[in-house]
């Protein structure tokens, strides 16, 4: 009787310093302050990690460089708007592959691949 109890107790502590550890990351909530005449976001994953950074026009549209990063932290996307249009060449980035997509009028223009080999980017 004594071991089941202190089992249970030894469970009940390990699952309350882990609720008390992840209240501290997984609480996170996106954020947005105003930088001069834009507002700059930072959004996270459910797990604490930063899932987009980027910036709102005062009509919140989305403005300039955003970022977007999967659940482990790793970028996956970097994105350019000008008043909530596509604009410039985006970068996509999955595996060992990197993906350019340059944007003319908000449509694509052009797709580029590219294989990422020992810290050297290579043309497919």
């Amino acid at each position: 009787m004594k071991k089941t109890i202190l089992i249970l107790a030894a469970v009940f502590m390990v699952n309350t310093a882990f609720a008390q550890e992840c209240k501290k990351v997984c609480d996170k909530k996106d954020s947005y302050v105003m930088n001069g005449d834009l507002i700059e976001a930072t959004l996270y994953h459910d797990n604490g990690i930063i899932a987009q950074t980027g910036f709102y026009d005062k009509d919140n549209k989305l403005q300039g460089e955003w970022i977007s990063y999967d659940t482990a932290g790793n970028k996956t996307a970097v994105a350019n708007y000008e008043g909530g249009k596509k604009v410039g060449t985006w970068s996509f980035f999955q595996g060992n592959e990197m993906k350019q997509v340059s944007y003319k009028d908000s449509r694509i223009a052009e797709v580029r691949t590219w294989e990422m080999k020992d810290t050297r980017v290579v043309s497919n």
